[in-house]
């Protein structure tokens, strides 16, 4: 049966340093008039039933933008920047569903049919973890491993990795059942890393 949108929350993973765009909180860089994050947002919130921002800086300016889809902000248990996985560390704590489905804060052209494209591969055989693969031109597989669906009954498991000192998401994954899911589209998971290839989108 298919995990209805009701079941998973979403995540918006906002909490780096952002050391490729100089240390500014990346989320909050504007695109075409509207923080990044506020794009990753309205795209990932028609897909689930609850939002979670996960933040370490600037708060107060992600729970305003983040009002009217009442996502609640979440931050790491961890200090120093530990990762990704402090920020689905939080996540999976916070939730209250099933499911949780996580994007990076820097990419405002994720599909609008993620978390139903993910949810019908965990409904195609028992996993716990579904993340997106895509395919270079050549036909080299490109791995996206911040873009996933995962069971929030994980969040005790991923504590203790974390406590042990993993600090790589793959890593973390391979200690699970995933699945790997295939989109055709690349660019829909671009990642804006620095300024100027901000400035280059803004132009385009």
């Amino acid at each position: 049966m298919p995990i209805p949108a009701s079941s998973i929350t979403g995540l918006v993973l906002a909490g780096g340093r952002g050391q490729r765009m100089g240390g500014l909180d990346k989320g909050l860089q504007t695109l075409r008039g509207k923080p990044l994050a506020v794009h990753v947002v309205e795209r990932l919130a028609p897909q689930v039933g609850a939002l979670l921002i996960s933040a370490n800086r600037h708060r107060d300016e992600y729970a305003t933008l983040g009002t009217p889809w009442r996502a609640t902000v979440v931050g790491d248990s961890l200090p120093d920047y530990p990762g990704p996985l402090a920020g689905l560390l939080a996540g999976l704590q916070a939730a209250r569903t099933d499911w949780l489905l996580t994007a990076p804060c820097d990419s405002p052209w994720l599909p609008a049919d993620l978390a139903a494209r993910l949810a019908a591969a965990l409904d195609d055989q028992p996993a716990d973890i579904a993340t997106v693969r895509t395919r270079a031109a050549d036909g080299q597989p490109s791995l996206h491993p911040v873009f996933a669906l995962l069971r929030t009954s994980l969040a005790a498991d991923l504590a203790a990795s974390l406590a042990a000192g993993e600090r790589k998401v793959r890593a973390w994954y391979a200690r699970h059942r995933a699945t790997e899911v295939d989109f055709a589209d690349e660019r829909a998971f671009y990642n804006i890393n620095s300024l100027q290839e901000l400035a280059g989108f803004e132009r385009a």
